[in-house]
């Protein structure tokens, strides 16, 4: 038996680290010099992007929210919007992200937690909550009971079996769930009583500690922390919080509204007021500094939708006009010194983008993806090209070499090769 257990265990060694150098590959081809790369393969991800999300589903923000128009996109027919195949002759042929359908094309997935190559979780509309343990390939359906009038916009995974969970809205609307067996049961943790607050986002810096930003209420965003992997939360002090702007809200685009790097750092991403900011706090949110962006702002739709640092220095911002049809200018920036100042990136996103994640294990290169496409950074943020046409809303890579994206019409898929 000793025997059996070990070949069982060196043929579990032997898929995993295959899984990794073919991930690695894929990973590898992205970065090849814009000069010899051509669009990604795409696969069957589905068709383009509608341009008309439901009530709530694009800006998680109250200001949003109550600014939304529901312009119809003039974008050509799904087909016209899918990307050919990618011909021989270039480092990226094959490269794709390959659609991992669970089954639910009314649900837009705006939360994505991937563990690994094998295991993630997505939170979405209509209170659904989703976990795959076999890489895409089956997905159960987990969500909290009573739960179908909620919107889940983020989800926090610690592994296959322990998640948190964050619903938006105004009032009581915004709540927060976690499971510890996979989802079989879930415990409401904290449920808004304040009618003024409006939670958007969560991220943790570990296991136990983690904060959710809300927007502004007294002048000042709201920030819930918990010390207990997000079994309580309290609401932390605002005076550390420097005042808002007006009209200054966060958005509910990706989950990514608020990032963690290390044991401390943590970073809010904001729009809707004259300037598009960033705030970092080196305490855990006890204290904050403010520093504006050149991101486009002066609308309650424009502003930073994503942030992703790589460590507590090197990050990148991704957003502009949520509103299908509106030019998104100077979509990017990126900073070198923890958040302290801000570049626009020398050649943006062509379009507004609501999320971003770096390779794994890369210095340089990243993903940012929105409803009209996927783009990659190989020089950390400077220059951007579009390497996919589909439609998503977020996007998160980890350590294992995998890359995942979800967002409209149950759109989900893996980066494969």
């Amino acid at each position: 038996m000793r025997r059996l257990g070990t070949t069982r265990r060196r043929g579990r060694t032997s898929q995993l680290v295959a899984a990794g150098v073919a991930c690695g590959a894929a990973l590898a081809a992205l970065t090849v010099p814009a000069a010899e790369a051509r669009p990604l393969a795409h696969g069957t991800t589905g068709g383009a992007s509608s341009g008309q999300p439901g009530p709530g589903a694009e800006a998680g923000s109250r200001a949003a929210e109550n600014s939304r128009t529901q312009n119809a996109n003039p974008a050509a027919s799904p087909r016209s919007r899918e990307a050919a195949p990618v011909a021989g002759g270039s480092r990226t042929a094959g490269v794709h992200w390959a659609a991992k359908d669970p089954g639910t094309p009314g649900v837009r997935f705006r939360g994505l937690a991937p563990v690994g190559r094998r295991t993630a979780w997505l939170a979405g509309t209509e209170g659904t909550v989703l976990r795959t343990t076999d890489g895409g390939a089956s997905w159960r359906n987990v969500s909290p009971p009573g739960a179908s009038g909620l919107q889940f916009r983020d989800v926090t995974a610690f592994d296959a079996r322990r998640a948190v969970v964050l619903a938006i809205g105004e009032g009581e609307a915004s709540r927060v769930y976690r499971t510890d067996d996979g989802g079989t049961t879930w415990t409401e943790s904290f449920r808004n009583t304040d009618p003024r607050a409006f939670y958007d986002c969560l991220s943790f810096f570990d296991r136990r500690h983690g904060l959710a930003l809300g927007d502004p209420v007294d002048g000042r965003f709201r920030i819930l922390s918990t010390a207990d992997g997000g079994r309580s939360w309290r609401v932390l002090p605002a005076d550390g919080m420097p005042p808002a702007l007006d009209g200054e809200a966060g958005f509910a685009a990706s989950g990514q509204c608020l990032v963690t790097a290390g044991p401390k750092d943590v970073w809010l991403a904001t729009g809707g007021g004259a300037r598009a900011r960033v705030l970092h706090s080196a305490d855990r949110g006890l204290t904050w500094t403010a520093a504006d962006t050149p991101v486009p702002a002066g609308d309650p739709a424009k502003g930073v939708f994503a942030l992703a640092f790589r460590d507590r220095t090197h990050g990148i911002a991704v957003g502009g006009d949520y509103r299908p049809g509106q030019p998104s200018p100077q979509a990017a920036a990126v900073t070198a010194d923890g958040g302290r100042t801000w570049r626009p990136a020398t050649t943006p996103p062509p379009a507004y983008r609501s999320g971003a994640a770096w390779l794994p294990h890369s210095r340089t290169a990243a993903l940012a993806v929105g409803p009209t496409g996927t783009d990659l950074t190989t020089d950390g943020g400077r220059s951007w090209r579009t390497i996919d046409p589909g439609s998503y809303d977020t996007v998160a890579c980890t350590p294992d070499l995998s890359c995942w994206a979800a967002g409209e019409q149950g759109r989900v898929a893996r980066l494969e090769r």
